[in-house]
């Protein structure tokens, strides 16, 4: 199971489920063999008219051409991209010409609280090493 799927605050649901009932999807993942392309003409079809997709982690998570699809035909209320398939799309995608699409050119991390948060990591990391203290060791 899900390590979430007792918490008490938290309602662990098939993705299905969670794209009929859900009002906003935000997608926050990493790109890899299982979620390239998990976001297509199905699952936007499971959606509600009125909802929106969001997408800040990697483009090809959506399948771009489905999605281009089911915007010119109204499936989902709109989408808000911070990354595409292709960045910057071609001049001459459809996804330029969509009203119901919003286009960000990947700066969703540029805010400065992100770049502050950054910051005082690197820090930490830095006073973690010079103390001997072992902090996000990648190998052993």
């Amino acid at each position: 199971g899900h390590k979430y799927e007792n918490h008490p605050k938290v309602k662990v649901v098939p993705l299905d489920d969670l794209l009929r009932e859900s009002d906003f999807v935000s997608i926050n993942c990493p790109l890899n063999s299982q979620t390239r392309h998990s976001i297509g003409e199905r699952e936007l079809r499971l959606m509600k008219p009125t909802a929106f997709l969001i997408n800040t982690a990697r483009g090809a998570i959506i399948n771009e051409t489905e999605l281009i699809k089911c915007m010119k035909e109204g499936v989902i209320a709109g989408a808000g991209l911070d990354t595409q398939e292709v960045e910057p799309p071609a001049e001459d995608s459809d996804i330029w010409k969509l009203p119901n699409v919003f286009l960000t050119p990947h700066i969703g991390w540029r805010r400065l609280e992100t770049r502050q948060r950054l910051v005082d990591m690197t820090a930490d990391n830095i006073e973690a090493y010079v103390s001997g203290e072992k902090v996000n060791v990648v190998n052993k």
